[in-house]
């Protein structure tokens, strides 16, 4: 709650599903109300500044935008799942070569097959 507000009670004022009973004279009253709506539309303001509503209406107003830039995110996601593939399958095969080195009788086998594919490859 608004800190200037306190702990007064509205009559017949329902806000974010809580009830208030309002005491005093009928200027106070308007005054407090008042506050209390500025502070509910600062709140939706900042609502929805942090869901950028706004932006994205304005990217779907524009067509050539809206694709330039799904373009560009979908060429950039394409070359970090390159990059990444790349890394994982490298540290995997360092790791085989390892196990193969071990000379572990049956996994040692399996193990060096398959490293001998991914080289020939």
């Amino acid at each position: 709650m608004h800190p200037n507000i306190g702990c007064i009670i509205l009559k017949n004022v329902k806000l974010s599903n809580k009830k208030y009973v309002l005491r005093g004279n009928k200027k106070k009253k308007e005054n407090i109300i008042l506050r209390l709506l500025v502070w509910q539309v600062d709140n939706l303001n900042k609502s929805l500044a942090k869901s950028k509503l706004l932006e994205m209406s304005e990217l779907m107003e524009n067509r050539f935008r809206l694709l330039w830039v799904n373009l560009i995110s979908g060429i950039s996601k394409g070359i970090g799942i390159g990059i990444g593939v790349t890394i994982i399958t490298a540290v995997l095969i360092i790791i085989l070569q390892k196990i193969v080195s071990l000379n572990i009788p049956v996994i040692g086998e399996f193990v060096a097959d398959i490293v001998d594919i991914v080289q020939k490859r």
